[in-house]
C-alpha cells in the first residue's frame, strides 16, 4: 500500500488488523505478547499494557519525572565531551531503554551492568538481522535453517535472552509482592493475573509467558525506532543551524529560565513543528509492519484474497507529493499556519493508525521533546572542525538510523 490514501485506507480496515505470522515471526513471538499475536491474546494484551500506561502515568508528570532523570544523565554525558567530536549513539539508546525499564521493571539500571548491556546488545542484534538474506532464507526454509548456525540463530538467542531477563524480573516482583500497589508494568499484570484467577475465566490469556514476552515488545518496539529518531534530530539540527536558534528563541522567549515540562510542547509550536518535520523527513522505519487480511476484501478497487500479506509503505504517506509541499525536503512549515500556529496533519502516519497503531506513541513524543529541549538549553549542536555537512543519507535495514557519525555539542554556558 503507497501513498497517504491507501495506507490510511488499509490500517484503519478491521480485515487487515491481523498480524503475519510468518516461520521466523512464529519462533520470536511465540505468538504470545502484543507485538505479533493475533485474535484474543492480542486483543488481551493489547488491553492490560493500554491500561497500565495510563495507570503509570505514561503522558503525565510521574512517567515524565523518570525520563527527566534520564536526560539528566544523557546532559552529564555530552557535558564530559566538553564539545570535543563524540558519537552520541549509546547514551541516546542507554536513555531509552532505561525509560522502559523504569516503565516495565520499577527501576532503571547501571550504564556499567552486564544485564544492561547485554540487553542493549540483544536489541541492536535483532534489527540487524531482520532483513537480511539469513532472515529471507529462514522463512523460505525453516526446518533447514533451524539446522544450521548463523546470524539468524544468534538473533533467535537474542530473543531469549529479553524474554529471560523478562522472566528474572517476574520473579523478583512476585517474592517482594508489592502487586496490590502497582510501581510499574510487571506489578499491574500480576495484579490483573490476581483478579482473573478468582474469575476462573477458562479463556484468560494473563499469564506469565504473554507478560515476559510483552515486556520483549515494549523493548523491541520502543528502543530502536525513538532512539534512531533522535540521533537523527541531533544531524538535522547540527547541519541547520538557524532551526536550532530559532528554537532555542522560542524556548527562551516563552519559558525563560522556568524548568521544561511536557505540557509546554502546546506553547512551543515552532519546536512542535520540527520535530514532527525530524519524525517525517527521516521515518525511522523502512516501512510499516506487515499485516495479513483476515477475509477476501476489497479496497481501492484491488481484491485482496484472504491470508494475502500486505506492506503498508509508511513512507510513502510522509513523502506523498500530492500532500507535503517538499515532501523530500526539511521543511518545519508543513506543521505551521501562515501564523506559526502548530497544525496536525492527518498525513503524519508515523506511528500508524487503527488499532495497531503504535502503543507507545505518547511515551516516544515525550521523550523526543524533552530530549531535545532540554539538550538545546544546555548546547549547540554543530559538526566536527573541518567537516560542513553531516550524512544525512540513512543505513538500508529494518530501520534506517543515520551512519555512524561524530558530532560537537559545544556548552552554551561556561
Amino acid at each position: 500500500m503507497n501513498g497517504f490514501e491507501a495506507v490510511k485506507d488499509g490500517l484503519t480496515l478491521d480485515e487487515l488488523s491481523e498480524r503475519l505470522q510468518s516461520p521466523f515471526i512464529k519462533v520470536l513471538s511465540k505468538e504470545k505478547g502484543i507485538g505479533f499475536s493475533n485474535g484474543h491474546v492480542w486483543k488481551q494484551q493489547r488491553r492490560i499494557a493500554q491500561a497500565a500506561m495510563r495507570k503509570l502515568g505514561v503522558g503525565k508528570k510521574s512517567v515524565e519525572s523518570q525520563i527527566e532523570a534520564e536526560v539528566e544523565q544523557l546532559i552529564e554525558v555530552f557535558s564530559r565531551e566538553k564539545g570535543q567530536p563524540f558519537d552520541p549513539a549509546l547514551p541516546v539508546t542507554n536513555l531509552v531503554c532505561n525509560v522502559i525499564c523504569a516503565l516495565s521493571f520499577g527501576h532503571r539500571f547501571s550504564l556499567e551492568d552486564g544485564n544492561f548491556k547485554e540487553l542493549i546488545d540483544a536489541i541492536e542484534y535483532i534489527f540487524k538481522v531482520g532483513g537480511t538474506p539469513f532472515h529471507i532464507l529462514y522463512e523460505l526454509l525453516p526446518s533447514l535453517m533451524d539446522r544450521l548456525p548463523g546470524p539468524h540463530k544468534k538473533a533467535l538467542h537474542a530473543t531469549e535472552m529479553v524474554v529471560s531477563l523478562a522472566h528474572e524480573e517476574i520473579q523478583r516482583h512476585k517474592e517482594q509482592q508489592s502487586t496490590h500497589e502497582p510501581q510499574d508494568f510487571i506489578d499491574f499484570y500480576l495484579l490483573e493475573m490476581e483478579k482473573e484467577k478468582m474469575k476462573h475465566d477458562p479463556n484468560s490469556t494473563y499469564d506469565e509467558e504473554n507478560l515476559a514476552q510483552s515486556i520483549h515488545d515494549f523493548f523491541i518496539g520502543g528502543t530502536e525506532t525513538s532512539a534512531t529518531t533522535m540521533k537523527w534530530a541531533f544531524i538535522l539540527l547540527a547541519n541547520r543551524r538557524e532551526v536550532q536558534d530559532k528554537i532555542i528563541k522560542e524556548i527562551e522567549d516563552v519559558l525563560g529560565s522556568a524548568s521544561i515540562c511536557y505540557e509546554d510542547i502546546r506553547r512551543l509550536p515552532f519546536t512542535n513543528a520540527v520535530l514532527h518535520e525530524i519524525q517525517r523527513y527521516r521515518y525511522s522505519m523502512l516501512m510499516g509492519v506487515g499485516r495479513q487480511t483476515t477475509k477476501d476484501l476489497k479496497i481501492r478497487g484491488y481484491i485482496i484474497p484472504k491470508g494475502t500479506l500486505v506492506m503498508p509503505n509508511l513512507r510513502s504517506a510522509l513523502l506523498d507529493p500530492k500532500h507535503w509541499k517538499t515532501p523530500d525536503e526539511f521543511n518545519p512549515n508543513h506543521f505551521l499556519d501562515k501564523d506559526g500556529h502548530f497544525v496536525p496533519r492527518d498525513e503524519f502516519l508515523a506511528f500508524g493508525a487503527g488499532t495497531r497503531s503504535c502503543l507507545g506513541k505518547d511515551l516516544a513524543r515525550m521523550e523526543l521533546f524533552l530530549v531535545v529541549t532540554s539538550l538545546l538549553r544546555e548546547f549547540r549542536f554543530q559538526p566536527p572542525p573541518g567537516i560542513q555537512t553531516l550524512d544525512e543519507e540513512p543505513s538500508m535495514g529494518l530501520t534506517l538510523p543515520p551512519k555512524h557519525y561524530k558530532l560537537c555539542a559545544l556548552p552554551r554556558y561556561n
